[in-house]
């Protein structure tokens, strides 16, 4: 989209420390260990936010008023305008597709997909933390926001993550947005964990020396999501692939896993990873050549890592330093 050209670089350079979604040389990454060091630094009370619908509920009017602050230009502002009220197209529960207005409707909502949608959101979220910081909250309540898309936490000094809630409440009341209660709850580190991003964030032991310190490791809903994708890849509707196409679409899987789930204490995940994979690939070959269930050495790890050439997540070390406290 045109558009985005004239306005990422005037809205990046506005953009607060605290985003980490859809920025260079940021990450989600960057977001989790940002939160790490704030836990070991003493925010230890932390507001574990979720918000209900947010890409769905940004009221039109406001984001073109936070527009408006920057571009001065009528066409871009009128296409902007259009392209919000533009009908997106989705599919309904049979998969069909169908196109909607209801963005157009209800005059909220931004459309998911486009170039330009992950902007307009970084955007609006930027009045919440800016409004945060109007509060005094940073110097008061000593919380830090980090934010990553629709996803939130507020680590706070003390025991001040109940205050800071208050403020987070009445800032989005504001804003038209809605915080889920539900799911929005506040805890303390160590004596509780909490998830965000994929990570849980608590505390381990050493393994030599039981020393306590706060960690992050995948989180049990991520290591699901995985075990659930190897399932559904070595199903027995998939018996009609190649054996070396199925390794390398669970290498794909694996690697791709792996290469985001890197981040502190993580052996134990990679081990069962391996475990059920192997698993679920032995029953796999073994019924795609009609072979006996009650023979799983037929397939030895050797065989599956060395000669079919699946991949075995790296054996790291128990706990990495920089996730140590």
């Amino acid at each position: 989209m045109a558009a985005m050209l004239v306005l990422e670089p005037i809205f990046e350079a506005d953009m607060p420390s605290e985003q980490y979604a859809y920025r260079q040389d940021r990450s989600a990454q960057d977001a989790v260990r940002r939160v790490h060091r704030l836990l070991t630094g003493g925010h230890r009370s932390v507001v574990d936010a979720d918000l209900a619908g947010y890409f769905d509920t940004i009221p039109h009017a406001e984001l073109m008023k936070s527009v408006a602050r920057r571009i001065a230009d009528r066409r871009v502002l009128r296409l902007l305008s259009m392209w919000l009220d533009a009908p997106v197209e989705e599919r309904d529960e049979r998969g069909r597709k169908r196109r909607t207005t209801i963005n157009r409707d209800t005059r909220q909502g931004i459309p998911q997909g486009s170039p330009i949608s992950p902007l307009l959101s970084n955007l609006y979220m930027r009045r919440f933390i800016l409004g945060s910081k109007r509060t005094g909250a940073e110097h008061r309540l000593g919380a830090q926001i980090v934010n990553y898309a629709d996803d939130l936490v507020i680590c706070c000094k003390e025991d001040n993550a109940v205050k800071a809630l208050e403020t987070m409440r009445r800032l989005m009341g504001q804003l038209k947005l809605t915080v889920n209660e539900e799911k929005t709850r506040t805890c303390r580190v160590p004596e509780e964990q909490f998830d965000f991003l994929g990570y849980t964030f608590g505390q381990r032991h050493a393994a030599k020396t039981r020393r306590p310190y706060i960690a992050t490791w995948p989180s049990r809903k991520s290591t699901r999501r995985m075990t659930e994708a190897v399932r559904i890849q070595t199903d027995r509707n998939m018996e009609w692939m190649d054996a070396g196409d199925m390794v390398r679409c669970l290498n794909q899987k694996l690697g791709g896993w792996t290469n985001y789930f890197k981040l502190g204490p993580i052996t134990k995940a990679y081990r069962f990873l391996d475990r059920y994979t192997t698993t679920r690939l032995r029953r796999w070959l073994g019924k795609k050549h009609k072979q006996s269930s009650g023979r799983p050495k037929r397939y030895p790890d050797e065989f599956l890592y060395q000669q079919m050439g699946l991949i075995c997540l790296p054996k790291l070390p128990q706990s990495l330093p920089w996730a140590k406290a």
